[in-house]
């Protein structure tokens, strides 16, 4: 730590900043004339020098990433300013700018960053599995791109730009590689020029690499990865003024890489939460507290009525025979588990672009847009752990001996297809819901089997055109429209397990016997939770322009109008447990037809459906102004302001009886952002400094929450500020400095949630309800804090759990970590309960539209004042190289650099678990190139302290036990690297 500090201090002696290097335009580069590279974007869709752009802007090309050793988007962020990235728990990535990001789950939700491609928006896209190669340049513009990009991002944009036909010379290059974890690496790249008007280039990559993780359980390693890509683009110019380009590119992963690297928890010893809120440990959660433990217990099937039945359960939610993780083992070492089910990650992506541009004079046409697909799937293991052997589970051992002993119920279910021989089977993933009643067994084994999988498949096409001028005079403009329609396929989030099995059969036996069945070889159907996505439409429009006007020759001002509308359709459900069937059902789809998909409306629907339309007009207006000073050489100083806009969505369905009201759509987001920033070169282009600082009004964040095994979306408000620095130092021609800094602060308004954590908010009046039916929790909290005694309450809670029957008896216990008692229960009957014995108003709780009673899921926490989630209030990056020339031609270049990410919060919430710490990472390399540079050879070291950097964190919901997941950056590597270019 002591050499990174003084690495960090030494570096930022000499410089402030530093921009990444992008495509680049040389021009007089002496000795002389330090660092003239005129970087070259179109971040306000036309070719500028960044230099000029009144715009916060990195851009980087392929060199630039390669130097960096920035080989995917997940390292990018290490080089941005106010940026992070990370992977969430499904599948998805949040990527944050200035402390906006995508923390909105829904698929009708929308990220605040908007990803291009070619210029062409991605909606749902799984470009960021991907990995770098022959770009052009990749830009990402900070700040709310109100008028010209995407629909409005909120937060910014990041633009891949891949590297096109070079018409005037035939062109090759390639680079193979092998390093650490036996990774090896190879990518190219040929240019065919087809006479003097067309051109053909070709690229690709291939990556292939041991895990990172040791699967201590089994002794693989596992996260590794297996993925390749390829781009074919086509460029024809038949003269001056028409240009057309088309861009085809292909990638596939089929790698046992994980989402998740570790999860965190301090046991709860009670099992009313599973992990405790007031530490964070690598431990394992208490399984009792979860929807396998609550349903599969004694107590619940005994209240259930089940009698002498109860005596099949799988355990105690009282502990009394151990829970299901009392052996397990979580290594401190986030690349060490213990795992019994091995993950898997694919996913293929194929892009097409197309941009024709025809000029007139002084207008320039543009018509860009494409096609893209995608189709993805991940599964791991839902706890990252394993749970201990079933072999003497005193249910099973009572089950197989009443099997034996002639009775049919225990004989049907021994005869289910949740059962191998002795073995408990979990079902695999089944888009017909059978899983396993219908033979669609994932694994069967002597302890229990828990495993998710995240999938889906997304088609877009997209069509943009724009006009721009080109007048000698002091007005200009540019004008434009976008349509573009996405539509998602079955956009899944599924968690197995084999405890589900076993009650599905267990509940489908019992079930056929009270119907009178002939038969009892019946279960309930689908045997796993299911939160299914059929389809999701989106159909989205929107007309932009802008107009320049040049108040004189050093200033100029710029205005802008965008309309957006976007209009969202959703068709959703979440089956689990739902509907009998028969053993051998292998397609129970057509029997949840008569499923109902959403209770919140009257009548039978087999999906929820919501649609609608959100629709806002935003725009921007810059004054940029370039002053002839003495001290610098170009001087360019800006200051805008921008109304940004992100569309609405719709929360899933829910049972109107079950949850507290709750509306079935989230609002859209709306931005005031205020921006002043100054670009600068100094000592004859030696020097190049940019700083930014900015100040944003945020209305209607969205934010997400999990209620019962459903993610729902509110807004709130928020204040962010901050200022960033970059720049590039290169005193001389062989030496060159760059780096970046940056400061952010973000601030929720007046915002009250639950923190399902600690659902009690500590108070010590509160009693803490686990659900045995449903593993949430509720709580039973006087209405006026301190207004009842907690010897009232608990009696309340006590006295009812006694009429309720012999599985609750037990009185409430203190749960660690709160102030709070806690009890196992029934959270609507306890409601109707405390309704029926005490005065109205004693007690907070809300009528459902039913008629029914839901206690809250908590108490509810004002989160005014605290930062938001991803969002670390300090980040800077240092790196240098030396170029040592030889007489011969050889040139030797060591190079080094230092990234450093501050404190920041894994939630809104703030608390200790959800604190992200700091981390640096420190990369170097050396290489040597040959003559002209046509051949060279480097050797590398990334994370050179091995860093276990968390990048973000996510906290499940309480009936999966309130444990964290957490996303890490790469281990250390290192390798050797040979090339050629010309």
């Amino acid at each position: 730590m002591r050499k990174l500090h003084l690495i960090s201090a030494t570096a930022l002696a000499v410089s402030m900043a530093m921009p990444a290097y992008a495509q680049t335009t040389p021009q007089a580069d002496d000795e002389d004339t330090g660092f003239r590279e005129e970087i070259v974007v179109t971040a306000q869709r036309q070719a500028q020098s960044l230099q000029d752009v009144p715009i916060a802007v990195s851009a980087f090309s392929t060199e630039a990433l390669e130097r960096q050793q920035i080989d995917n988007p997940q390292e990018l962020q290490l080089a941005l300013p106010s940026t992070s990235i990370t992977y969430g728990n499904f599948s998805g990535t949040n990527i944050t700018i200035r402390g906006i990001g995508s923390p909105v789950v829904a698929a009708s939700g929308d990220a605040g960053v908007a990803i291009h491609f070619n210029d062409m928006p991605l909606i749902g896209s799984r470009i960021f599995d991907s990995e770098f190669y022959d770009l052009e340049r990749l830009e990402v513009l900070r700040g709310p791109q109100g008028t010209l990009f995407g629909r409005n991002a909120t937060a910014g944009v990041f633009n891949i730009i891949t590297a096109k036909p070079d018409l005037n010379a035939f062109a090759a290059a390639g680079e193979a590689s092998y390093g650490k974890y036996n990774t090896i690496q190879a990518k190219g790249m040929v240019n065919v020029p087809i006479g003097d008007i067309a051109g053909v280039r070709l690229a690709g990559m291939y990556l292939k690499r041991d895990g990172y993780t040791k699967n201590l359980n089994t002794g693989n390693d596992i996260d590794g990865r297996d993925y390749y890509s390829v781009r074919g683009s086509f460029k024809l110019e038949p003269s001056d003024s028409t240009k057309f380009t088309v861009t085809a590119q292909y990638f596939k992963e089929d790698s046992n890489r994980s989402r998740g690297q570790k999860q965190l928890c301090a046991t709860d010893v009670t099992a009313i939460l599973g992990c405790r809120p007031d530490q964070e440990a690598f431990q394992v959660i208490n399984g009792d507290s979860t929807a396998v433990g609550t349903l599969g217990s004694r107590e619940f099937l005994t209240i259930a009525g089940f009698g002498p039945l109860a005596a099949f359960g799988l355990g105690s939610v009282y502990g009394d025979d151990g829970h299901s993780y009392d052996t397990a083992i979580n290594p401190t070492n986030v690349r060490r588990v213990a795992v019994d089910f091995e993950p898997f990650w694919k996913s293929d992506q194929l892009t097409i672009s197309a941009e024709l541009e025809q000029s007139f004079g002084d207008l320039t046409a543009t018509l860009t847009g494409g096609y893209s697909e995608n189709e993805y799937s991940s599964s791991l293991d839902y706890n990252l752990t394993t749970t201990r052997s079933l072999a003497n589970n005193p249910g099973l051992v009572a089950l197989r001996a009443a099997g034996a002993g002639g009775n049919p119920i225990a004989q049907a279910i021994l005869r289910s297809g949740a059962f191998r021989g002795n073995q408990l089977c979990a079902s695999a993933f089944d888009p017909l819901h059978a899983g396993s009643i219908g033979g669609r067994v994932q694994s069967c084994a002597d302890n229990t089997t828990e495993f998710d999988y995240s999938g889906g498949k997304n088609k877009q096409w997209s069509i943009e055109g724009r006009l721009a001028s080109d007048f000698d005079g002091p007005f200009n403009f540019l004008l434009g429209g976008l349509y573009l329609e996405s539509t998602g396929r079955n956009i899944d989030y599924a968690v197995m397990a084999s405890g589900f099995d076993y009650m599905s059969t267990f509940l489908g036996v019992v079930t056929a016997l009270g119907a009178g069945l002939p038969s009892l070889d019946y279960a309930l159907a689908p045997p796993f939770f299911h939160s299914n996505t059929d389809k999701a439409h989106l159909k989205t429009y929107g007309l932009f322009g802008e107009v320049y006007f040049d108040l004189a020759d050093n200033l100029k001002v710029t205005g802008g109008l965008r309309y957006s509308n976007d209009k969202k359709y959703i068709r959703a459900r979440q089956p689990f447990l739902n509907v009998l069937v028969p053993y051998g059902t292998t397609d129970v789809n057509s029997i949840l037809a008569n499923f109902d998909g959403d209770s919140s409306k009257p009548g039978q629907q087999e999906f929820a459906i919501q649609s609608g339309t959100f629709d806002e007009i935003t725009g921007r207006v810059v004054v940029d102004w370039k002053p002839d000073v003495s001290f610098t050489d170009d001087t360019l100083v800006y200051a805008s302001y921008t109304r940004g806009y992100k569309p609405g969505g719709f929360n899933p369905p829910y049972d109107p009886n079950l949850f507290p009201p709750i509306p079935l759509t989230f609002d859209g987001e709306l931005i005031d952002a205020f921006e002043i920033g100054t670009k600068n070169s100094f000592i004859g282009g030696h020097l190049q400094l940019n700083a930014t600082g900015f100040y944003y009004k945020y209305n209607g964040f969205q934010v997400s929450r999990i209620i019962n095994r459903t993610s729902f979306n509110d807004n709130t408000d928020a204040t962010i500020y901050g200022v960033e620095l970059e720049a590039i130092v290169r005193p001389v021609r062989e030496f060159t400095v760059n780096a970046s800094l940056s400061y952010l602060k973000t601030e929720i308004a007046d915002f009250n949630t639950v923190d399902t954590r600690n659902p009690s908010n500590g108070r010590s009046d509160v009693v803490i309800i686990k659900d045995l039916q449903s593993a949430a929790n509720c709580v039973v909290a006087p209405a006026v804090a301190g207004s009842v005694p907690i010897a009232n309450t608990l009696a309340l809670v006590n006295g009812f759990n006694a009429v309720a029957g012999g599985g609750l008896i037990r009185p409430a216990v203190q749960v660690p970590g709160t102030n709070s008692f806690g009890a196992f229960s029934l959270c609507g009957a306890l409601g109707s309960f405390i309704r029926a014995n005490t005065p109205a108003g004693t007690y907070l709780f809300d009528a459902g539209a039913g008629g029914g009673f839901f206690l809250p899921g908590g108490v509810e926490r004002n989160l005014k004042g605290n930062e938001l989630a991803n969002s670390p209030n300090f980040k800077f990056s240092v790196g240098a190289q030396y170029d040592i020339k030889t007489n011969s031609g050889w040139t030797i270049t060591p190079r080094a650099d230092l990234y450093f990410t501050g404190n920041a919060w894994g939630s809104n919430f703030n608390t200790i678990r959800d604190r992200i710490k700091s981390y640096e990472i420190v990369s170097t390399q050396l290489t040597v190139s040959g003559p002209e540079d046509k051949f060279y050879a480097r050797a590398f070291v990334s994370n050179l302290f091995n860093s276990q950097a968390i990048t973000g964190k996510y906290i499940t919901d309480p009936s999966s036990g309130l444990f964290t997941n957490i996303y890490t950056l790469d281990p250390r590597t290192y390798g050797v690297a040979v090339g050629f270019r010309f």
